[in-house]
């Protein structure tokens, strides 16, 4: 159907009196494939994106006028997602593992938004964001010599996890036998 000629090719000239036939011929495949395409994409994106593009006749304008757009709204993202993630801390209500995941979802959402965060940076600010049950944790890897990677992060917090839990059972066991 050759509904991307628009966008491979540029807009041909104007048709004159002077115009060849295959002049024609090929302004009016690009003229059908350019409108076929801007109707599709109208037609498929929502209503919001379109109010700064719907004046447009070109498909290549169109998506130009879109993509300027969204360029903007990355900042915002950008900005929205960093300030989620610096501001993130473990309350211990769910498991340590699917919170240091989330943490290095955003990452990898600011990633794709062209702004990484380095492991290493990801690895403090994670160990920055647990509570004071923690603390001894913490100590231990900054006084390390290696870096840890996130992954191996997640296999040490899961373990020491387990401990701090080990010792709140134990302590509510104790307080429990001395009453």
């Amino acid at each position: 159907m050759d509904l991307d000629y628009a966008l491979r090719e540029p807009c041909p000239a104007p048709l004159t009196d002077q115009s060849s036939l295959e002049d024609r011929r090929v302004f009016e495949r690009w003229e059908r494939s350019n409108r076929i395409g801007l109707m599709i994409m109208k037609n498929t994106i929502p209503e919001t994106f379109l109010d700064t593009t719907s004046d447009k006749r070109d498909i290549k304008q169109f998506l130009d006028t879109l993509e300027e757009r969204f360029v903007r709204s990355d900042k915002a993202e950008t900005s929205a997602t960093l300030k989620k993630l610096v501001s993130m801390r473990y309350k211990g209500n769910r498991n340590i593992q699917e919170y240091v995941l989330d943490m290095c979802h955003l990452a990898g959402k600011l990633k794709s938004l062209k702004f990484e965060i380095p492991e290493d940076v990801l690895v403090h600010m994670v160990l920055i964001s647990l509570p004071p049950q923690f603390s001894q944790f913490e100590v231990n890897y900054n006084c390390q010599k290696e870096k840890w990677t996130v992954n191996e992060l997640i296999s040490h917090l899961a373990q020491e996890e387990d401990r701090i839990k080990q010792r709140e059972v134990e302590s509510a066991d104790f307080a429990s036998s001395s009453h």
